[in-house]
C-alpha cells in the first residue's frame, strides 16, 4: 500500500470497470424504438379516459386521424352532415365539424389553434368534371359535404357562374356524371382511380383566388357546460398526433404509404394561426357577398 492506494506489482494492466454491455448501432436503434413505443403506450393510457363524460364526435376520414390520437376509442365517428346534426341536437359536447357549422349556427365556441386546413392543393376536396366549368349546368354534391358546397358556390360565383347544386344519388354513379363534388376518403379513392374527369382542386382554387389557407374543419364546443378539461384533452391529442405523425403515416391502412406521406405530411396541416384566421375571415366576407343567409363571426377559446 502506498498512501492508502493499492499498487499493481504485476505487469498485467488493471481491468477496466464495465458499466454496460457494448451495443452496436442496430441494437441502440432497437432500444430507442422500444423506449419511444413505451412512451407512446403511456400517453395512450393517459388519454384513454381523458374525455370523462364528455361526448365527442369526429369524421371517419384520414385527415382527422392526427387530431384524435389516443382518443380513438372514446369518440364517435360520423359523416360531417350527421356530426353537425347531432351537435346541434345537443347529443354531443364537441365535434370536429365543417367550419360552416359554427358560421351558420349560434351557440358554439371554436377551439383556438387547431383545424384541418390546407395552403393550396388539398387532394380530398374537388370538383370532378367532364365538360368545361363554364358549361356545367348541374353539380352532384357528396351528401356528406357542408363547407365544401359553400366553398364551391363562392368559387363559382367569383367566376360569374351559378350551376345547380344537387345531392349525389350514390357514389357508384360518380364516373357517369359530368360534374361531381367529392370530399374525404371517397374523393381520394376516386382520385387514385385515375378517372377521365378533370379535377378542380378547391384548396388550390381558393389559394389562387386569395393567396390564403382554407380552413375546412374545426373543433366546435358546446356552451352548455364548462369545457376546460375537454379542451385540454383535445390539445393533448393533437400534440400527440403531430409528434407521432410518422408512426401514423406508416401504420394506417388507408391508400398507399406514398400517398399518406404526401397527404398528411404536405397537403393537410392542423394548426389554426393568424394566416388561417385571415383565410377564414375572407371566406366569411365572400359568403356574405354571394349569399343571403346570415353568417356569424367565430368565437375562439383557448
Amino acid at each position: 500500500m502506498r498512501g492508502g492506494r493499492a499498487v499493481n506489482n504485476s505487469d498485467q494492466p488493471l481491468p477496466r470497470l464495465r458499466l454496460a454491455e457494448e451495443r452496436g448501432p442496430e441494437d441502440l436503434a432497437q432500444a430507442l424504438g422500444r423506449e419511444k413505443r413505451a412512451e407512446q403506450l403511456a400517453r395512450e393510457d393517459r388519454l384513454e379516459k381523458a374525455l370523462g363524460d364528455f361526448k365527442v364526435g369526429s369524421v371517419p376520414y384520414l385527415n382527422a386521424v392526427p387530431l384524435t390520437r389516443g382518443l380513438e376509442h372514446e369518440i364517435v365517428l360520423l359523416p360531417p352532415s350527421e356530426l353537425a346534426r347531432q351537435l346541434r341536437a345537443g347529443q354531443l359536447d364537441a365535434g370536429l365539424v365543417s367550419v360552416t357549422e359554427v358560421l351558420f349556427h349560434p351557440g358554439f365556441d371554436v377551439l383556438d389553434g387547431i383545424a384541418i386546413a390546407s395552403l393550396g392543393e388539398v387532394k380530398s376536396v374537388f370538383l370532378a368534371h367532364r365538360v368545361p366549368r363554364s358549361e356545367i349546368k348541374t353539380v352532384y354534391c357528396d351528401p356528406a359535404s357542408l363547407t365544401s358546397v359553400r366553398l364551391l358556390e363562392v368559387l363559382f360565383a367569383e367566376e360569374g357562374l351559378r350551376p345547380a347544386l344537387v345531392p349525389l344519388p350514390g357514389y357508384d354513379q360518380v364516373s357517369n356524371l359530368d360534374a361531381v363534388l367529392l370530399i374525404g376518403d371517397e374523393a381520394i379513392r376516386f382520385l387514385l382511380s385515375k378517372p377521365a374527369h378533370e379535377i378542380w382542386d378547391l384548396g388550390a382554387a381558393w389559394y389562387e383566388l386569395t393567396r390564403l389557407p382554407f380552413v375546412y374543419a374545426v373543433w366546435a364546443l358546446t356552451r352548455r357546460r364548462d369545457t376546460r378539461e375537454l379542451r385540454r384533452a383535445l390539445r393533448e391529442a393533437r400534440d400527440f398526433g403531430l409528434e407521432t405523425l410518422d408512426y401514423l403515416i406508416a401504420s394506417r391502412p388507408e391508400f398507399t404509404l406514398d400517398f399518406r406521406k404526401d397527404y398528411l405530411g404536405w397537403h393537410i396541416h392542423f394548426h389554426l394561426g393568424q394566416d388561417e384566421k385571415r383565410g377564414l375571415a375572407r371566406f366569411i366576407e365572400l359568403l356574405r357577398k354571394h349569399q343571403t343567409v346570415p353568417v356569424l363571426d367565430p368565437v375562439f377559446v383557448k
